[in-house]
């Protein structure tokens, strides 16, 4: 981005006025956008009263919290915004939905996990074998750092009740095919849940083409506060078990799934994602409907975020001690085909692409070593498993201390890239 946009685009975060950090942890948690935390201020000093009374600052109330519920809907292209589920946290989410999973699972029924998942969409599943579930794992290739396709097919059966996998992992950084994987699973009489953590902060979630059956993320991650959303098709979460008081109807959407109803002042606060990223796309002139013009700022953001990604990837492939953990090009030229070959062609459509969360580790060097270092410099960076504890173990990474992980996002700048490389160079 040029100088001008990418100003603009830092003035919408107050936190990046803070000229003595470089905030490069950004999968553990974004900046928050300035509307973000105007709308819950706004909410909790004009309008903090209980929902449901017929008083005027009640209703004002409740017509904010629906509202902002419709508008979130809008940001993850839902059909209906009582497909909107929201709570504390993604892992909370996770807890709930499989405590109303519970009642559906029958002995014998199969549930497909990946060792690439943060552990929020691998533990709470696991608690299924309590009741007769039957737990498979779709392993990495630990040559590609890829799910490959053909390793799903054996898994997949008519007893698959569920396949749970990770839109992007938050450690590999690559974006799975989640579409093409629901085809699969669909088509054996599966569902399919994805956790979009680590790749809603990159891409404009769009949960009708994800193929997913239920899509979890949570907002701060996402520029907003710490709250979470649980998306799923409105048949599904009537089906599913009520989770609230014995009096509330079992087709009551989406209060029978909020124990104790939502965080009326958060959730007021996420619409205000939505409100960021339009008027970024009113900075930048973008014409067509709302979801369109969201759809141009986040392709925007990917330029960007490719460009220092690639800066970054760039300097580590130049160290010979130094092994990048995922995809070590932004887009890698090469297609999955069906048959598990690759094929060397950087004109094919299908490219395995990767978010800007980017691992790696020394040979010689612990990671910890290195983050400590470079923590004196005033860039936040990380280091460890990140919850991907599976993932670290397959790859033989904790002998490292884990790797270290850094993770940028679209208000991030080429100068706080070069600064972090010329820190690095001092201990690489």
């Amino acid at each position: 981005m040029k100088d001008s946009e990418i100003s603009f685009i830092r003035s919408q975060f107050p936190a990046l006025h803070n000229a003595s950090c470089v905030y490069l942890d950004n999968a553990g948690g974004s900046q928050v956008a300035q509307v973000v935390a105007d709308r819950i201020h706004q909410y909790l000093l004009s309008t903090s009263v209980q929902l449901g009374a017929s008083y005027r600052t009640s209703v004002q109330a409740q017509d904010r919290v629906l509202a902002a519920r419709r508008a979130i809907a809008d940001l993850v292209n839902a059909k209906d915004d009582r497909e909107i589920v929201m709570g504390g946290s993604t892992t909370g989410l996770m807890f709930l939905l499989i405590q109303a999973l519970r009642p559906s699972i029958r002995p014998g029924d199969e549930i497909i996990l990946t060792n690439t998942d943060h552990e929020a969409n691998i533990g709470a599943w696991k608690r299924l074998e309590e009741v007769g579930a039957v737990i498979k794992i779709w392993e990495v290739n630990r040559q590609t750092m890829l799910l490959e396709l053909e390793q799903l097919e054996p898994l997949l059966s008519p007893r698959t009740k569920w396949l749970a996998m990770t839109h992007a992992s938050n450690i590999l950084g690559t974006i799975n095919p989640v579409a093409e994987v629901a085809q699969r699973v669909h088509a054996v009489g599966g569902r399919v849940c994805v956790d979009g953590v680590a790749y809603a902060p990159h891409r404009l979630v769009d949960v009708q083409a994800s193929g997913a059956d239920i899509y979890v993320f949570s907002f701060y991650k996402v520029f907003g506060p710490h709250y979470a959303l649980m998306w799923g098709h409105l048949e599904l979460l009537n089906s599913l078990a009520n989770l609230n008081h014995f009096f509330i109807p079992a087709d009551e959407l989406p209060y029978k799934l909020q124990p104790g109803n939502v965080n009326f002042e958060l959730s007021y606060g996420c619409a205000g994602i939505r409100d960021y990223l339009l008027a970024v796309a009113d900075f930048f002139q973008y014409d067509g409907t709302p979801r369109q013009r969201m759809q141009a700022v986040f392709k925007k953001f990917e330029d960007h975020e490719n460009a220092l990604a690639e800066q970054l990837l760039s300097y580590l492939r130049s160290k010979e001690k130094v092994s990048i953990i995922g995809l070590n090009t932004v887009t890698q030229g090469k297609q999955i085909l069906t048959d598990g070959n690759m094929a060397n062609d950087s004109n094919l459509t299908n490219l395995i692409q990767r978010v800007p969360t980017i691992s790696f580790v020394h040979q010689e060097l612990a990671s910890p070593e290195i983050v400590r270092h470079i923590d004196q410099y005033g860039i936040g960076i990380r280091y460890g498993d990140f919850y991907a504890k599976h993932l670290i173990s397959t790859l033989d990474l904790e002998k490292h201390g884990g790797v270290v992980r850094v993770s940028i996002a679209h208000y991030n700048t080429e100068q706080e890239i070069a600064r972090l490389i010329r820190h690095l160079d001092e201990v690489l």
